[in-house]
């Protein structure tokens, strides 16, 4: 299949015809799209035509190929990406202003920013051949939903809630303002709702919008269900899909509980956003004619199904502006090894990183705040000079923050700048009689090697 034939309605017929076929026809077509890739990498990258020099002229399983990951790629950004009038500082320029979410870069790319768990901060370009592979796998995987539940969705028009954090060039919000400005239509279904704001002033948008999906990170969403349950919150969705943490039978439980819909996770990255889709027994499953998934040890050496990884090679087929080849992801998984019992024949996976870690914090009034590490990222990663953070919760009403200023930068005026911004969220969610410290550590990994930015308070 050329280029010029990959239309969406035709990427959504392969995408069924192929999962139709079952695990042959679908590893056939990711051995061809591997090959196809790293040939068109080679071609187009010195990056990869360097890295890839004396691997054999056709390359058909990820196995034979080098292991990436973030730091590597983002040192090398000019040579990376495949377009030779791509560069860093043009990239740089252009995410700098929040006007430009969602609008094309240089007319052809969307661009998304992340910091991630490395404290390197990512800049990712995906070009309209992924975008188009992106939604032909929506479709493949949109079904599931009973008739109540979809005429719940027809009665609220469709509408879409994204919960998530504006203003930045982030996948979920780059992705919605894009598809808002291709399809101006669509601006009255699909929405973003800030998580920045107060939690009582999030509540009452949501009731004025009734959403027929609620869609957001995991810890957010956990917040909301906690808003429905008193009653405050008060809507009805079709379905929740909640992604960005690791989905936890309690909290899937929690949610369906409170808002009476169908869960479904989703385990997807900047880097691949259409990895995979969640069922309704808590598994993962793979999209493997268009990503290869490769759990290993600490030594990237295959992990047999049934056996947690110490991490996750992907590698991300369709996007070849930015090839993600073998890249190291950083997250444990677990394969299943037998047939998922939701019927679904594309590899099922669960995710033991990604944990959601919600800061309860006690109120003036006498009650408590919950604050989603995604909130506290959001307005961090904002701070510049800041080369990598962690925020610990050492007391109830004490948070220490363990700091790494950039290269260059004021470690001091960096240390007051986020201070100050860290205290202002407390005050706008209620929490401001919390203290903020300065630790004298830098940021540390845990025990198992994993960093989190956001580290509750344990059990006392």
């Amino acid at each position: 299949m050329t280029e010029t034939t990959e239309t969406p309605l035709r990427l959504a017929s392969d995408a069924r015809r192929a999962l139709r076929q079952g695990p042959t026809a679908l590893a056939r077509r990711r051995r061809e799209r591997l090959a196809d890739l790293v040939a068109y990498a080679r071609a187009h990258s010195p990056f990869y035509r360097d890295l890839y020099r004396g691997l054999p002229e056709r390359v058909e399983d990820p196995a034979q190929l080098p292991v990436t990951d973030k730091k590597t790629l983002m040192a090398h950004f000019d040579d990376w990406v495949t377009d030779r009038e791509v560069t860093l500082a043009k990239v740089q320029e252009f995410v700098a202003d929040p006007a430009l979410v969602g609008h094309r870069f240089q007319g052809r790319y969307l661009v998304s920013t992340t910091s991630g768990t490395s404290g390197v901060r990512g800049l990712f370009l995906t070009d309209e051949r992924n975008l188009a592979v992106h939604t032909a796998l929506g479709a493949r995987t949109s079904g599931g939903l009973g008739l109540a539940d979809g005429l719940r969705v027809l009665a609220r028009a469709g509408r879409t809630a994204v919960v998530t954090a504006p203003g930045g060039h982030f996948f979920t919000v780059a992705s919605t303002a894009r598809f808002r400005l291709d399809h101006p239509w669509t601006g009255r279904i699909m929405r973003v709702f800030s998580i920045e704001q107060p939690l009582a002033d999030l509540v009452d948008e949501l009731n004025r919008y009734r959403p027929a999906t609620l869609s957001g990170f995991l810890s957010m969403l956990t917040l909301l269900a906690g808003e429905q349950q008193a009653g405050r919150l008060r809507i009805r969705p079709a379905v929740i899909i909640a992604g960005g943490e690791t989905m936890t039978d309690e909290a899937r439980d929690k949610l369906a509980a409170a808002f009476g819909a169908p869960v479904r996770a989703a385990y997807a990255c900047t880097e691949c956003g259409f990895l995979s889709t969640g069922c309704e027994h808590g598994w993962y499953h793979v999209n493997s004619d268009w990503a290869a998934v490769e759990p290993v040890d600490a030594e990237y050496r295959p992990v047999a199904p049934g056996e947690p990884s110490h991490t996750v090679l992907i590698s991300n087929l369709a996007n070849r502006i930015q090839p993600i080849l073998r890249y190291d992801l950083g997250d444990s998984v677990l394969v299943r090894p037998d047939p998922c019992p939701c019927g679904n024949r594309l590899p099922a996976l669960r995710v033991q990183g990604r944990a959601a870690d919600v800061l309860t914090f006690p109120t003036g009034s006498g009650g408590d705040v919950g604050l989603s590490p995604m909130v506290v990222g959001a307005r961090l990663d904002r701070v510049p000079g800041v080369e990598q953070f962690q925020v610990v919760q050492a007391e109830p009403a004490v948070v220490r923050v363990r700091l790494a200023a950039a290269e260059g930068a004021d470690a001091e005026r960096v240390w007051e700048e986020v201070r100050d911004a860290l205290g202002g969220l407390l005050a706008e969610q209620g929490a401001g009689g919390v203290r903020v410290e300065r630790a004298a550590e830098p940021p540390q990994k845990s025990s198992g090697g994993k960093f989190r930015r956001v580290v509750p308070l344990g059990p006392r």
